[in-house]
């Protein structure tokens, strides 16, 4: 996430940060369906409208990064230098995103999230929007329509790498092996 230069941003952002940290410590120690707004916004010691001011729903308080993945991910379209070749940048995104979602405190969280149904849902339709925002991304790039299937299609195939990598034994050896596909079919969609 970029770093808010205003007092007034740094502070929202804190307040933002302080309800996520305490909505996903009463989450793990109760359980998800145990855990209200109300209980949220009473133990970080906000008003219920501020934890929906900065939050749109229950489940996005687990995913309080959404927004920050997704723009790394058009970030490492949009901002790489013009002899850096696509996939190699979003595959480097892809790792450095990997290694924070499986780093040491992450794993109760993945339970978390893969035991409750409401969270899997959430996750799911997260990861659809970030692949539609990511092959809208892609396409400017190459001065298609967002619409562009190949687009879409490589745009989903980085986010299921995300996925997959995430669950694998070996996470950055998995995503370099399904980068080598991702390549191949950029390569045969005449992307490059």
């Amino acid at each position: 996430m970029t770093v808010p230069t205003g007092r007034r941003e740094r502070k929202k952002a804190a307040t933002r940060q302080k309800i996520a940290d305490t909505a996903l410590a009463m989450f793990l120690e109760r359980g998800y369906e145990a855990v209200g707004i109300r209980d949220v916004a009473t133990e970080a010691d906000v008003a219920v409208t501020t934890v929906f001011s900065h939050f749109a729903s229950k489940e996005a308080l687990v995913f309080e990064q959404d927004e920050d993945f997704e723009q790394r991910l058009r970030l490492a379209v949009t901002d790489r230098t013009a002899d850096e070749p696509l996939i190699p940048a979003l595959r480097n995104e892809i790792h450095a995103m990997v290694r924070h979602c499986t780093a040491g405190g992450a794993a109760p969280i993945r339970d978390l999230i893969d035991r409750t149904p409401a969270l899997r849902e959430y996750e799911e339709s997260m990861r659809l929007r970030h692949a539609e925002s990511l092959g809208a991304v892609i396409a400017a790039d190459l001065g298609r329509s967002s619409t562009d299937t190949a687009c879409r299609a490589i745009a989903r195939f980085v986010i299921g790498a995300f996925s997959l990598a995430c669950e694998a034994v070996d996470p950055q050896a998995a995503v370099d092996e399904i980068f080598r596909m991702i390549d191949a079919a950029w390569e045969v969609a005449s992307l490059t």
